[in-house]
């Protein structure tokens, strides 16, 4: 278990928060989604696709599966084992194929073959939790609802001592209790960036972290490195 900071008030936990958001942006101003999408069908698809696969291989595999289905029309009426190939290398391609095949047909059915652009609506597709929701809201509508909880945002959340919890859920109810919610947006990808450049899984890098000050569970990662 990650030892936790001595126990602080919300209002000393904001104050780090803050400070934590004020190093980060410095360091990640361009921070933004990694999936590459030119509309929200491509974002819903390619975070859909992104469950257990890196955006990098989502990347690759979207560059050809965006030339052949440009429409919600198109995915609704694919070729289930045809889009199986294409979006093979992602992982668990034919729970993914369906998803993406009857969200499609919902979003016709119930949306007039518009993305929805709530929270409610979003979830109620197949395939689409809060995260993918949280995504698609913040990457194509610039709406803050809630927080992006990756396994990145999980983790840094955990380390930087923002919860206890290990439900994505609770974890982003907490930190939508923390974090204004001008940021919420932001909180998402700041850490998703900082958690692939630094605050990896297996061997965080931090004597090299520029929050590792701020950070409860930095000293003893250091400590575990010199031994």
């Amino acid at each position: 278990m990650i030892p936790k900071r001595a126990k602080e008030t919300i209002e000393e936990k904001q104050k780090r928060i803050k400070s934590i958001f004020t190093r980060l942006k410095k360091i990640y101003p361009d921070a933004k989604i990694a999936l590459h999408h030119s509309n929200p069908l491509e974002l819903l698809v390619g975070t859909i696709l992104s469950a257990q696969c890196t955006d990098q291989r989502v990347n690759i595999v979207t560059k050809e599966l965006f030339k052949r289905y440009k429409s919600v029309q198109e995915y609704a009426s694919a070729n289930k084992n045809e889009l199986e190939q294409v979006i093979r290398s992602t992982g668990f391609y034919r729970a993914k194929a369906k998803n993406i095949i009857n969200c499609c047909k919902t979003i016709i059915e119930k949306h007039n073959g518009k993305i929805p652009d709530t929270m409610e609506s979003l979830v109620q597709l197949p395939g689409v939790g809060r995260k993918t929701a949280n995504v698609i809201l913040n990457g194509a509508f610039n709406k803050s609802e809630g927080v992006v909880v990756d396994t990145h945002v999980k983790r840094l959340s955990d380390r930087l001592g923002l919860t206890r919890q290990t439900d994505p859920e609770k974890i982003e109810q907490d930190l939508m209790t923390l974090i204004p919610k001008r940021d919420w947006i932001i909180t998402g990808n700041l850490f998703i960036w900082h958690g692939r450049n630094i605050c990896q899984a297996r061997k965080p890098k931090c004597p090299d972290c520029p929050i590792n000050d701020l950070c409860p569970s930095a000293e003893s990662y250091m400590q575990s490195f010199k031994n």
